[in-house]
């Protein structure tokens, strides 16, 4: 694994820019994946995500500024991407949760979903979240972010964070209490 400093250089030397990419790539993939995929839940749309994801990083490279880690400027635009993706996505079918598929069938419908019946339900409960809280309760319970963390890739205060998280908390609590 190649530190973001050694990285940066590679990506701000066009002798070995494409080299540093591919690094980029490879190191950071997997935990990008799942960010995204904890947010729209659905493997083809993560994966499809995380192409733009990569795409976007490519081309803004030298709009990076290094004031933040190059993670935390990955995940932003992750996230940002996902986010954009869900209002695409409700924009465009402008159906009612009623008449959707529901979340459970499609998760055990998903070839690549492991879970058992509780994890359903608690991704049932998450996916009715309104985004923004979808977003900070996926990153701070599935990921284990500190709110320090959330708040520069959310680019929101801590308080707000926690605000989001604690109504969050309570949704899926009282979701999960049904079952």
């Amino acid at each position: 694994m190649i530190k973001d400093k050694e990285l940066l250089e590679m990506l701000s030397d066009p002798k070995t820019q494409r080299a540093g990419f591919t690094v980029l790539v490879s190191q950071y993939s997997e935990t990008l994946y799942w960010k995204i995929r904890n947010i729209v839940l659905n493997h083809d749309d993560a994966d499809d995500i995380l192409q733009n994801v990569f795409i976007k990083a490519w081309t803004n490279l030298a709009t990076f500024q290094g004031k933040s880690s190059l993670s935390t400027w990955l995940y932003r635009i992750a996230i940002n991407e996902a986010l954009d993706f869900l209002r695409k996505k409700k924009l465009s079918t402008q159906v009612s949760a009623d008449d959707e598929p529901g979340i459970a069938s499609r998760l055990l419908a998903d070839e690549y979903f492991d879970g058992d019946e509780i994890q359903v339900h608690l991704q049932e409960a998450v996916a009715l979240l309104p985004d923004v809280q979808r977003t900070v309760f996926t990153l701070k319970y599935f990921d284990n972010m500190k709110y320090s963390e959330i708040s520069k890739i959310l680019s929101t205060s801590e308080g707000a964070l926690k605000a989001s998280y604690h109504l969050a908390v309570k949704k899926i609590t009282e979701f999960l209490q049904k079952y």
